[in-house]
């Protein structure tokens, strides 16, 4: 049997990796330590503040194990090689790398060839990736084909030399001929070596060879030869001239960026060699809407860049990982060499990090569309409705928010989803009338009781817009909220599920709460994420009828209240005397050479202020 405090007394004063376990004995999560004692002990401490996600995890260990290492490199290494060969339930994880292609050289062989792959082996080959998708790769494998003449058919060398014709592509040059043993393998090795040069971003580099065979074959009269480099130095330029100049400082960089939702977190990453952007990849890690960024950011470091094959001296990242030092310790044992980790505050580097993060934006954005639309917001809905006991998903759902500015443009917002998406065209808006404005229940209260009450009302009116009642009521606020409503709803002999909408401390979704049980939805990505967007689109109603409120107030005036001061006219006022306090000293005559002003506008403006 295992007993959590004695085991807790027992951890040593060693850095190390740490396993925590289920009552199944399945592993949930993965962790290293500079210390092993101090940070296995947090997560049991009584009054620790959690997130609902390490909460929910803290909540689920049965039991821990541990295995000391000398140094918290060591540590570093074995967490990442244990995190990818068990993907625990609770660590942030990347998708598989072997989802993402690769340019595979394999500079291992007698007779390189260039092919694609999934998967990344330690076999002498050069890999060059990864790719956002399978287009990407054979878009840049054409290209290459077309600049170098390297081998493309499927002819195994040595043993088919000279025994067959050659190809079309030998008779067109964009083969040097391998098969009929016209070219040694040191020279077809440089051409593949120009290759790997050109993949990994030194297209300088590969120009300023070409240039120099062009020349040559020139001064040699081979004007065929010449005018052949010539058409690839052409390509070559243009591709390079598309490419986005990022530093001019012409450093190998990957810049890395981030954006957060409720929910979700994106990564991107752009890869910069020589100052010239050369790629770009973004990644979505979801459920990781309460992580802080320097968490996420060091776990991100940690999986991408152990199976990276291009790692530049020097990544410029958005926030600071924890154990930067170690992390940049490790990065230089992967790379071989030093790497430099970079948290700007000003300048190029920061405008590059802000630049990636809001790339990472627009893809978080483009990913949230899509998970929050058509069927994933009907699983959401189906999701919810098992959560709250529901016989079935509802039809039609409402929900309520109220919205104010101290005691001034009390607001609350109606929101209709119907089989799980956004009914923009039943959508509400209610200004609070009650003399307790502060009193969100009341407030609340005072709303559900106006919409009801209009379902009365419009029996025998032929536009009907109250008159369908919801399968389902949910209320942006917790027990307190669920309370009061059930008490409009009992008054008006009204029988509707209703459910509150309660957020944790740093104001993001936690859950739903009805009499009797809150449910956590820390654990249920899927519903988590409809429950949000429900909140949040109710929340973003209510406050955008407060702004226009808000802005109703401050653009009146004074000289509203004048009869026979329209707008026009009161522009012309202010743009003459400059200030409200300047009319107020002006004389009838001076207030009638504003152009518009009568003598009689002009008098009733003076006997306003006299």
């Amino acid at each position: 049997m295992f007993d959590l405090q004695e085991e807790l007394k027992k951890l040593p004063d060693k850095p190390g990796v740490y396993l925590m376990k289920d009552e199944s004995g399945t592993i949930i999560y993965v962790g290293k330590a500079r210390v092993l004692k101090s940070r296995v002990r947090q997560y049991f401490q009584s009054g620790a503040a959690h997130t609902p996600k390490v909460a929910a995890m803290v909540a689920k260990i049965s039991e821990f194990e541990y295995i000391v290492t000398d140094t918290e490199l060591e540590s570093l290494i074995l967490e990442c090689n244990l995190i990818k060969e068990l993907r625990p339930k609770f660590n942030i994880l990347l998708k598989d790398d072997k989802n993402y292609p690769y340019i595979k050289i394999t500079m291992n062989e007698e007779y390189p060839r260039i092919l694609m792959t999934r998967r990344v082996d330690k076999d002498g080959a050069k890999y060059f990736g990864p790719y956002s998708n399978v287009f990407s790769v054979r878009e840049t494998m054409n290209l290459i084909k077309k600049i170098f003449p390297i081998k493309t058919c499927k002819r195994v060398l040595p043993r088919d030399i000279g025994k067959r014709r050659p190809c079309l592509n030998y008779h067109i040059n964009q083969c040097l001929g391998l098969c009929m043993g016209n070219v040694d393998k040191e020279e077809y090795r440089a051409v593949m070596n120009d290759v790997c040069s050109f993949l990994d971003g030194k297209q300088d580099m590969v120009i300023g060879k070409l240039e120099q065979q062009m020349l040559e074959a020139a001064e040699e009269l081979d004007f065929e030869r010449a005018a052949s480099l010539r058409n690839k130095l052409s390509s070559l330029r243009h591709i390079t001239e598309e490419q986005k100049v990022l530093s001019l400082a012409g450093k190998d960089q990957d810049i890395v960026g981030f954006a957060a939702s409720k929910t979700d977190t994106c990564v991107q990453v752009f890869f910069v060699r020589g100052g010239k952007l050369l790629g770009r990849e973004f990644f979505i890690i979801e459920g990781t809407g309460e992580v802080e960024l320097n968490e996420l950011a060091s776990s991100f470091l940690k999986q991408f860049y152990s199976t990276a094959t291009m790692i530049p001296g020097e990544i410029v990242i958005a926030a600071e990982p924890e154990d930067l030092d170690v992390i940049e310790e490790w990065l230089g044992s992967q790379r071989g060499g030093r790497v430099h980790l970079r948290v700007p505050k000003r300048g190029e580097k920061m405008h590059l990090v802000e630049m990636v993060s809001e790339n990472a934006r627009i893809e978080l954005d483009r990913f949230n569309a899509r998970v929050s639309g058509g069927d994933s917001g009907q699983e959401g809905l189906r999701g919810m409705s098992e959560l709250l006991g529901l016989k079935q998903a509802p039809e039609r759902l409402e929900a309520y928010d109220i919205s104010n500015t101290g005691t001034s443009e009390v607001v609350a917002s109606m929101v209709v989803f119907e089989k799980g998406l956004p009914a923009k065209k039943e959508y509400r808006r209610f200004k609070i009338n009650s003399a307790d404005k502060q009193n969100d229940y009341a407030a609340m209260q005072e709303v559900l009781f106006r919409r009801f009450k209009h379902v009365e009302a419009e029996k025998s009116e032929s536009d009907k817009k109250f008159s369908r009642l919801p399968d389902l009521i949910m209320l942006d606020g917790g027990l307190g909220h669920v309370n009061a409503i059930g008490q409009v709803l009992s008054e008006l002999e009204i029988t509707i599920p209703h459910v509150g909408m309660v957020k944790d401390d740093k104001h993001r979704t936690r859950g739903l709460v009805l009499p009797g049980r809150e449910i956590d939805l820390a654990d249920n990505l899927l519903v988590l994420r409809f429950v949000t967007s429900i909140q949040d689109e109710a929340h973003r109603f209510a406050l955008g009828y407060n702004k226009d409120l808000r802005a109703k107030r401050y653009n009146k005036s004074v000289l509203d209240e004048i009869e026979g001061v329209g707008p026009k006219r009161k522009k012309a006022l202010i743009k003459h005397f400059g200030s409200i306090s300047r009319i107020k000293q002006a004389g009838i005559d001076d207030l009638q050479a504003v152009e518009g002003i009568s003598e009689t506008v002009a008098r009733k403006v003076y006997d306003f202020f006299n």
